[in-house]
């Protein structure tokens, strides 16, 4: 057994000094306060004194790009669980544009197997919708995927379900339990102003959104739209959910903590761009760049105003070698999983949201938008995933190694309060002192 003993437990309602008791995987019980004395637990169950320390559900992260298969030169499920790891992330949801891309059951159990063989986390995949897979879930009914990912707009891979008709089929088949999560950006916009020299504007994510919203309460379906990046879309999704529609939405830390000021800007530290050096080419435009664009200083400040409209912040963790970003055509994306935490305690410390609002909105929320089952929250009965942290701790992102096989983030330089100290998975030590404990392959599919 394991006590998790003297520490602040962080939840949706706020935070209580509770003691938690673990019985193998699962939490056996929370004794609120502390218990006054030790002595007569006896010699099997193993102490963690968490003085001074926050603990968390184990985050969970419902959108990342493990780049496997295809991709693994820049992340793999390995390299991207232990960031997920040291970025206080025990469960990951991945995308399926991946090469070849997650459509079918064989790219499914294909994704699935490498992920059981590498992830050192808990672990999803999505199943990418396309023109013709429609039915693919009725005839499958045991296909294992965390959801369905309609790309709406094209982005990085080449999944794309442009047409009205396939789209609409897609909301009428997949199973009302189900979640499809949409990446909406009108693709016929993205092309005419991209034509025009105007690189994905505010109206094409607004454009698509309305149309995602439309569809669910059409056809009674829940849709999550991710990453929310402008007032509009923000305004849209408000309205619809006080009309009853079932949809849900994610915030992106790089849209709550960057602005285009950003891609016009100078590159001045190197700290966490291990092979950059000063001099080689790298326009902050294209290290910047992702899908949808960073917006405007008042697009960041609504959705600041309005996080009791997200359901989560989710990474859109979305690794590229450097290589790759300075080539004649950069790819859109950034990585976060080692970087959302330490960016929302540090917000949290300036006041700009409450340590329960971190919890609501990367641990229960999450859990809640995708019906996962017995995690998100600490309480008897649920997996043994908890995130300790040292809220005080004070360090500059990129002094430490990065465990993104990318090796960069464009957080590098920038000062932080709040550090992940110790990290259980089921109730084993997964990370700690800034290492990886836990077993490649220690990682379990994520039931939902």
């Amino acid at each position: 057994m394991l006590l998790i003993h003297n520490g602040s437990l962080v939840s949706g309602a706020g935070v209580q000094q509770a003691d938690v008791l673990v019985d193998g995987e699962r939490i056996a019980a929370v004794i609120e306060g502390h218990l006054p004395g030790l002595g007569g637990l006896g010699p099997d169950v193993q102490i963690v004194d968490a003085s001074g320390l926050l603990v968390f559900p184990g985050l969970i992260d419902v959108h990342t790009h493990m780049r496997q298969p295809g991709g693994e030169q820049k992340e793999d499920f390995y390299t991207g669980a232990c960031a997920a790891l040291a970025g206080g992330v025990t469960s990951i949801f991945a995308m399926p544009n991946t090469s070849p891309a997650v459509t079918d059951r064989a790219t499914l159990d294909l994704a699935l197997d490498l992920a059981r063989q590498n992830a050192v986390c808990d672990y999803g995949v999505f199943l990418g919708a396309t023109n013709t897979n429609q039915r693919l879930k009725l005839d499958n009914p045991d296909l294992r995927e965390c959801g369905l990912k309609m790309y709406m707009g094209s982005s990085t891979g080449d999944l794309l379900v442009e047409d009205f008709g396939a789209q609409y089929e897609h909301f009428q088949q997949y199973p009302r339990e189900r979640v499809i999560a949409v990446h909406a950006e009108h693709e016929p916009a993205v092309r005419y102003f991209g034509q025009h020299g105007e690189r994905r504007p505010h109206i094409a994510a607004e454009l698509e959104v309305a149309r995602a919203v439309a569809l669910a309460e059409r056809c009674d379906r829940r849709v999550h739209v991710c990453h929310v990046s402008s007032r509009r879309e923000v305004e849209i999704i408000r309205d619809a959910k006080a009309r009853g529609v079932p949809v849900t939405c994610e915030y992106a830390p790089h849209y709550l903590f960057l602005t285009t000021d950003f891609e016009h800007g100078q590159i001045t530290e190197s700290r966490g761009l291990q092979d950059y050096q000063p001099g080689q080419a790298l326009h902050p435009a294209a290290l910047y760049q992702m899908n949808p664009p960073l917006r405007q200083e008042s697009d960041i400040e609504t959705l600041w105003a309005n996080l009791a409209v997200a359901d989560c912040i989710a990474t859109d963790h979305a690794p590229h070698t450097l290589d790759e970003k300075r080539s004649a055509k950069p790819p859109s994306g950034v990585p976060g999983l080692e970087t959302m935490l330490p960016l929302l305690l540090t917000a949290a410390h300036e006041g700009r949201l409450e340590l329960a609002d971190v919890a609501r909105l990367c641990c229960e929320g999450p859990a809640r938008a995708f019906a996962i089952q017995a995690k998100g929250r600490i309480a008897p009965g649920f997996d043994a995933d908890m995130t300790l942290v040292d809220p005080q701790e004070q360090w500059v992102i990129g002094d430490r190694p990065i465990l993104s096989k990318c090796g960069w983030t464009p957080f590098a330089g920038w000062h932080v309060r709040g550090a992940v100290k110790q990290v259980f998975l089921r109730g084993r030590l997964a990370f700690a002192d800034g290492k990886v404990i836990a077993a490649r392959g220690a990682g379990k599919r994520i039931v939902n």
